[in-house]
């Protein structure tokens, strides 16, 4: 999907946004990491609200861009403020509480399935070592809890 040529602006700006924030960073495969959410944002539907939040999901948790932030330049819903607020893992809950209260939200609940599924994609990974695999299986616990 081409979002950087999307017809709706704020998909345009989440997009952009995006790009910007992870510019420099890579994934475990040491692939672009602006390939995950682009992924992630590819798999959720064609709801506008879903496309910007998986955009965007894992912009507060690994850049410097606060959720103030991203509320100004996209322009973000409430909702959408909501469901990011709930997908920005705090280190100091336990990943499957974390994950358990996303449950509740449609929208990031939407989300997170399809990240966790990407996330579990063991293809991305040329020789996938003991820690991707145990990786691996916390992701298929979460996804189980989701889809509970």
């Amino acid at each position: 999907m081409d979002f950087a040529n999307h017809s709706d602006e704020r998909i345009r700006r989440a997009y952009l946004t995006a790009l910007e924030a992870h510019r420099g960073q890579v994934d475990k495969a040491g692939v672009e990491y602006i390939n995950h959410p682009l992924t992630v944002a590819a798999q959720v539907s064609d709801d506008v609200s879903a496309i910007i939040v998986a955009l965007l999901h894992d912009t507060v948790e690994d850049t410097a861009l606060t959720l103030n932030e991203l509320r100004e330049k996209i322009p973000l819903t409430d909702e959408e403020t909501a469901a990011l607020t709930l997908l920005t893992h705090d280190e100091k809950i336990p990943y499957l509480d974390y994950v358990a209260a996303i449950k509740s939200n449609t929208l990031a609940r939407r989300v997170k399935i399809a990240d966790l599924k990407h996330n579990s994609d063991l293809s991305r990974i040329k020789n996938p070592a003991p820690k991707d695999l145990a990786r691996i299986e916390k992701y298929r616990a979460a996804l189980k809890l989701l889809d509970a």
